[in-house]
């Protein structure tokens, strides 16, 4: 993905901008979302912040630039202070946070491609592509595996004896991940195509509507 830089820089910026932008607000808000519920373990330890250095992970932020996924540094949260509904809704807050953001720049965009061509087309394209990329970040995180958000939602939507069954494999959760992805690399099982990029690229023509020529 980093070889957008040169090949499409307005691509390029909006991918690095996404990338800090996104991952930040998606770090920041499971900590507002925890420290709102009770649980101050993250703003404690300095992630109840907008200070992207405070979140981004620079071995994962290189991963995302290389391969197309990587991470961010985990927001810790303490479940022993959190109800099982509570651990969901933190969970949920990094992916809505990214939603929420998608829908500002896509709604811009498209109020954009209205204005009669007072604005450089590049403005459009830039927030296209900030849009679409925190719409794969968002739906990304929400497939069911571990350690993705999507395994917190699921843990917390499944009865409790389930969830303590699920529980147990939880360690082979990043092997599971690791597979899935280069599954998809090769075209065998491309769950990112199914469960990522279709929804997102859905989303975005409803949001954004006439602004995607």
């Amino acid at each position: 993905m980093i070889f957008e830089l040169f090949r499409n820089p307005i691509q390029g910026v909006a991918l690095i901008t996404a990338l800090v932008i996104g991952l930040t607000f998606h770090e920041y808000a499971h900590a507002w979302w925890a420290n709102h519920l009770g649980d101050d373990t993250a703003a404690r330890q300095g992630r109840l912040t907008l200070n992207p250095i405070k979140h981004l992970d620079p071995l994962g932020s290189l991963m995302m630039l290389l391969v197309g996924f990587g991470w961010a540094k985990p927001v810790p949260v303490n479940g022993w202070r959190l109800t099982r509904q509570g651990m969901l809704q933190v969970a949920l807050a990094g992916p809505v946070s990214n939603m929420i953001l998608a829908t500002i720049a896509a709604l811009a965009a498209r109020a954009l491609s209205a204005s009669d061509g007072r604005w450089p087309t590049f403005v459009a394209s830039f927030l296209l592509f900030f849009a679409l990329l925190n719409l794969f970040l968002a739906f990304f995180n929400l497939i069911p595996v571990a350690p993705l958000d999507g395994w917190k939602v699921l843990m917390g939507l499944v009865p409790a004896s389930r969830a303590q069954w699920l529980a147990q494999y939880e360690r082979y959760g990043p092997i599971v991940l690791l597979i899935v992805i280069l599954m998809g690399r090769n075209g065998t099982f491309d769950v990112f195509s199914w469960l990522v990029q279709a929804p997102a690229q859905w989303i975005l023509r409803l949001l954004a509507g006439p602004a995607i020529a």
